[in-house]
């Protein structure tokens, strides 16, 4: 189904409301197989499905099904719901996607409860691998870092989801959680330091690159053009 008719489809199945056609539904207007998930509805999908919609399709396990209920659960998350355990299982599942999709649970949380957004991204910083993974994601998006105390959150989860990849031992580096960890790293570090060049900069500078990994983040940021600007030549 083409995008531009996606998003009243889906206001026409959460009209119905029944959780069995509606997981269906979601299904069908997926995009998937194909290159790219329709985001458009997943986030429409988290923002306005009732809540017991959403806990009804969270252990849907088709995979588009399931990264709209783990992003809706940051909603229900925000309102104050005990899903935190549920996000924090499916920062390790083996589809990429749906690790996604938690990184844009709490990002959700970030839009409406900005104070446990920031608490819990650096908290999950500290977690294994795929949770610290989530947490950086989660915290480095740019239209959440408006303000100081959330770009200082976003810097924070970055220093500590770094210490959390230099604990790995060298006989796991190679492993998925270790890599992707590394990656979100990869870009993270420039989103918070561009929101607070004032801390982050020094931050940065310190982290050094006796650490192969951490050697690699360093390098990866200094590609981005955001990081390169502020570096200078």
């Amino acid at each position: 189904m083409p995008e531009s008719d996606a998003l009243p489809a889906l206001k026409r199945l959460l009209a119905d409301g029944a959780p069995t056609r509606v997981a269906d539904g979601l299904d069908a207007l997926s995009g998937l197989p194909g290159p790219r998930a329709n985001l458009a509805v997943i986030w429409e999908f988290a923002r306005t499905a009732p809540d017991a919609l959403i806990t009804a399709l969270a252990d849907d396990q088709r995979e588009y099904v399931r990264m709209c209920a783990m992003t809706g659960l940051g909603r229900l998350w925000a309102d104050g719901a005990d899903v935190e355990p549920v996000l924090r299982a499916a920062a390790a599942d083996p589809r990429w996607r749906v690790r996604e999709a938690v990184a844009m649970a709490l990002q959700l949380r970030g839009e409406r409860d900005a104070a446990g957004w920031r608490a819990a991204c650096v908290r999950w910083a500290s977690a294994e691998p795929y949770v610290a993974r989530a947490g950086v994601a989660g915290a480095c998006e740019p239209r959440l870092l408006k303000d100081g105390t959330s770009a200082d959150a976003a810097l924070d989860t970055c220093a500590t989801a770094t210490r959390t990849l230099r604990a790995v031992a060298p006989e796991h580096r190679r492993d998925d959680a270790v890599r992707v960890l590394r990656q979100a790293l990869g870009y993270g570090w420039s989103v918070a330091v561009a929101a607070a060049p004032s801390r982050g900069l020094a931050l940065f500078a310190a982290l050094g690159t006796e650490d192969p990994d951490v050697a690699w983040v360093v390098r990866e940021n200094r590609k981005k053009s955001r990081l390169r600007r502020l570096l200078g030549p």
